[in-house]
């Protein structure tokens, strides 16, 4: 398709022939109509008058000016204008928009300060808006961010703390100014991400990733300021393992019966506590290494908006958040027996109340998806169940594991009925035996395919996600290998891949529409693909350490999202460059399921933080 320029004036879209189209290409990046964030709007009065006048450049540009006629006056005139309406509109194009709110950040140490999250709360809102300082140490909130109101200053800048100033008053159609100034924290150890304590200790990297299971429910400050000692953690474990996974230590719920979470075996749990007690305070009043820090985001990591919304209660915890097309966000409380939506325009939360199918038993869901009619797919853990919320009634259907199948432990973490529409069936993952289920919705019918197996040395997958394919064949991520598993729905048959980081422990991810599986390698620290035309895994490796992705989504663009839950940045690759960009949020979140809204341009990513009780909302501005 022949690419279009406008005329403002006309509001018309002509194609453009061959030869003006090879002379845009001649032009630099930020002339070329090609990039749809910078396009050129010329302002001349006609379009026949642009046409010709464009053509008489083209002709000089090729060195053909005697042999071309000689434009009228009028002619000359046009382009005269449009040259200078040209120069206008790039002038335009590169100016800030209007902002509400600027300054610069600096410190003593180091003068102005590239890469701090500078954040503004208005007085009584639950709206908390993020922006980043660039290379001269400036930052902007956009006018359209920020309403008039005083409003709380904070920052995010490893090693520094806010010494002033830490109030602003925005007015409506002025730009307020605060040069904010940084001063060297007291308590570095409370800045320090999961991912920094990790590149902190001292160790093997086998022996710290003993601690990827430890950032689920508290931080690992939780820990290092412990003074346990190798035998008091063995009973802390001991302890740990009869909570549901959804526990904090505000919120706490245990286990019923005989159901356990499994820690492996008594070796490597004695191993571990010996390990976090060299690494605590058991031995002495200050760690015995020193404690290293992340670099601060640079360049394009700087360029972004991120949106905070608070959620009504400090005990939710948003564990999948997805944008529907009316534009809400639709999460998953992983601790209460709610479905809950947010309205970005408004901050209104709106909280369904779940059925509850399984009295006495821990309450809390994990995934959310939706099938091609728009419903809402929730999978109910320890409830023993999944449930379907139609937005338009707003009521729920539910379906409980048949009661055969009923233990203590069973568990419905994950589902998929992205598409059951093509054989009616929706896929259920129970965590009790690894055991794959299919249920029917329109007859109640449930199948048990069982555990499966890896035929190189008969060890069961243990799948932690199960998206499926175009033709609802599921994906099976061993989250205690390096496995990806692919379940025909028709034979039954498994099929296992390795990707080539050894022990890389896939997670969560999806497929895009090329069909191909995108996901996240827990401990390969990286982002997989496979092909199943190739039937070959691609993985790239995340540049920040510790980083250890949880989910992976593609978007409209072909770029590939995730986030970390150990490093509170969120990752988007170019799969065609290999490069990564990663923004910093303002708090720590502990990301788990990742989003992409792809209606907007450049595109949202959405995230529920879920161990601070918010909706993430973070918009790149390019």
């Amino acid at each position: 398709m022949p690419r279009k320029w406008e005329s403002k004036a006309e509001g018309l879209g002509v194609p453009l022939r061959g030869d003006e189209q090879k002379y845009l290409e001649t032009l630099p990046d930020e002339l070329r109509l090609s990039r749809p964030a910078n396009r050129l709007k010329l302002q001349m009065g006609a379009s026949r008058v642009a046409r010709e006048a464009f053509a008489f450049t083209v002709r000089v540009q090729r060195g053909n000016i005697e042999e071309a006629p000689m434009p009228s006056r009028n002619l000359l005139l046009a382009l005269t204008a449009g040259v200078i309406a040209v120069g206008l509109s790039i002038i335009a194009a590169h100016a800030q928009a209007p902002a509400a709110l600027t300054g610069q950040v600096s410190s003593a140490a180091e003068g102005p300060m590239e890469g701090v999250v500078v954040s503004a709360k208005r007085d009584a809102s639950t709206l908390t808006i993020s922006v980043v300082s660039d290379n001269a140490g400036k930052f902007s909130f956009p006018a359209a961010k920020l309403e008039p109101g005083r409003y709380s200053l904070a920052i995010r800048a490893v090693g520094y703390d806010l010494d002033g100033p830490k109030t602003a008053d925005v007015a409506a159609g002025s730009t307020a100014t605060a040069d904010i100034k940084l001063r060297p924290t007291r308590n570095l150890a409370k800045q320090l991400t999961n991912a920094e304590w990790l590149a902190s200790f001292p160790g093997t990297d086998t022996q710290k990733k003993t601690l990827l299971n430890c950032i689920g429910c508290h931080d690992l400050d939780r820990i290092v300021t412990s003074t346990h000692d190798a035998d008091e953690f063995v009973q802390v474990f001991d302890r740990m393992t009869g909570y549901y996974p959804g526990s904090t230590p505000q919120y706490p719920q245990r286990l019923i019966g005989d159901a356990r979470r499994n820690l492996g075996a008594a070796a490597g749990v004695k191993a571990m506590a010996e390990y976090l007690a060299s690494v605590n305070l058991s031995k002495d009043e200050v760690w015995d290494y020193p404690l290293k820090t992340l670099p601060r985001p640079q360049g394009r990591a700087t360029r972004v908006v991120i949106t905070e919304y608070d959620l009504p209660r400090k005990q939710i915890q948003p564990h999948d958040a997805i944008v529907d097309s009316d534009g809400m966000v639709w999460f998953t409380h992983f601790g209460e027996q709610f479905l809950g939506k947010l309205d970005p325009k408004s901050g209104r939360v709106s909280e369904y109340p779940l059925p509850v199918i399984k009295p006495g038993y821990p309450v809390g869901t994990l995934d959310l998806e939706t099938d091609k009619a728009g419903n809402l797919w929730i999978a109910m853990m320890y409830q023993g169940g999944v449930a379907k919320f139609d937005k338009k009634t707003e009521t729920f259907q539910t379906w409980k594991v048949p009661q055969q199948w009923q233990t203590d432990a069973t568990q419905q973490a994950f589902l998929t009925p992205t598409y059951s529409h093509l054989d009616g069936k929706v896929w259920v993952k129970n965590s009790d035996r690894a055991q794959i289920l299919r249920l029917d919705p329109a007859t109640g019918e449930w199948e048990n395919l069982g555990s499966f197996k890896d035929p190189s040395n008969n060890r069961t997958i243990t799948s932690y996600g199960i998206p499926a394919d175009h033709g609802n064949n599921l994906y099976l991520l061993d989250f205690s290998s390096s496995n990806i598993g692919k379940l025909d729905a028709k034979t039954g048959n498994l099929t296992v891949y390795r990707s080539p980081i050894a022990n890389s422990r896939p997670r969560r991810g999806r497929v895009d529409e090329h069909n191909r599986l995108w996901f996240a390698e827990y401990a390969g620290n990286a982002i997989g693909m496979f092909d199943p035309n190739t039937e070959k895994i691609e993985e790239w490796v995340l540049p920040t350490p510790w980083a250890q992705p949880y989910d992976v989504v593609t978007d409209k663009n072909g770029e590939a999202w995730t986030g970390s839950m150990l490093s509170d940045r969120v990752s988007r690759l170019n799969p065609n460059t290999g490069e990564f960009v990663e923004y910093l949020l303002p708090k720590t979140t502990n990301i788990r399921r990742v989003f992409v809204d792809n209606s907007t341009t450049p595109v949202t990513f959405w995230v529920g933080s879920n161990h601070g009780a918010s909706i993430v909302k973070v918009e790149p501005m390019d």
